[in-house]
């Protein structure tokens, strides 16, 4: 195997170990919505995440970002400010993998984003990937969509269909933060922005969480906190063409946590569903060395 498909390889896996972090966290995060309302689990798990990622940034030493990359970490923070709050909002009324399975329409988009803004060139292969995982999310979604849905659940697809299309633009600017920024720097001016947004509707909407919820919130700052950088480390090694498939991956994870967590069931079109999105990502993994650009992060 040759060095750049071995970089194209490690860049997978951790992308791959990225997701299912960031999945881990979003069933966290529902459990805390729930209990404390979407803005309040966001602002105090903010919180808690650039105290950790100020004290892993200050300890690295980095020279300070320039204007241009500072302005792209405050615009990237609020759209995923905006993001977050509508996909954690609606998934207080979904299970959680119908929620991610609803997002997957961000992958596709974000596919074509990346010809239009990164100029990337799209592969046939990345093509043929993003049909069949959207193909298996489809299967998956007719098999949830089949019940009765009362107001809620409909306000709630409609906050997540919306945070799914901010996010596939969050992964093109991914891509961009990766290639000019190292990840913890990401991950300290993403939480900042975050701070500073939520931080102004505090003296109206924040209300102080009991201890008791210290746990889950710091565990929700960990896990998003570590997948950003995972995400941040691959993105800045593998075009974002060649990794937007694997976020369909989140289902899977989704599916097994919202069981073993929360007791949604899994139902045989999703075992079909998470099949087909497992074969898109190996179409994807199939890519030929050639279409990969390699890109070292470095700090600015």
């Amino acid at each position: 195997m040759s060095n750049r498909n071995q970089k194209l390889g490690l860049a997978f896996a951790v992308a791959c170990v990225g997701i299912a972090t960031y999945s881990g966290m979003d069933v966290v995060m529902k459990g805390l919505s729930l209990q404390l309302g979407a803005y309040n689990a966001m602002f105090w798990r903010s919180i808690i995440a650039v105290i950790l990622a100020g004290l892993l940034f200050a300890w690295e030493r980095p020279t300070w970002p320039t204007t241009t990359v500072l302005k792209l970490h405050v615009w990237r923070g609020l759209v995923i400010s905006m993001m977050a709050f509508l996909f954690f909002w609606g998934l207080k009324f979904l299970p959680v993998a119908e929620a991610i399975g609803l997002t997957f329409i961000a992958p596709l988009i974000a596919l074509y984003l990346a010809a239009i803004i990164l100029k990337e060139q799209i592969s046939k292969q990345a093509i043929l990937a993003s049909i069949i995982g959207l193909g298996g999310a489809i299967v998956v979604i007719t098999g949830r969509l089949g019940g009765e849905y009362n107001e809620d659940v409909g306000r709630g697809i409609a906050a997540i269909l919306t945070s799914a299309m901010l996010y596939a633009y969050n992964l093109i600017l991914q891509r961009q933060q990766a290639v000019v920024a190292k990840p913890i720097e990401i991950g300290f001016f993403q939480n900042c922005t975050v701070i500073i947004l939520f931080g102004a509707l505090a003296p109206f909407l924040a209300v102080p969480p009991s201890l008791t919820f210290l746990p889950n919130l710091a565990g929700a700052a960990v896990l998003g906190l570590v997948s950003l950088m995972m995400m941040s480390w691959a993105y800045a090694r593998a075009p974002a063409s060649t990794l937007l498939p694997i976020e369909y991956t989140a289902f899977a994870w989704a599916a097994l946590f919202g069981w073993l967590v929360f007791s949604e069931s899994v139902t045989i079109t999703t075992l079909i569903g998470t099949a087909m999105i497992v074969a898109g990502c190996l179409v994807a993994a199939w890519q030929k060395p050639e279409q990969v650009e390699h890109v070292e992060t470095t700090a600015v």
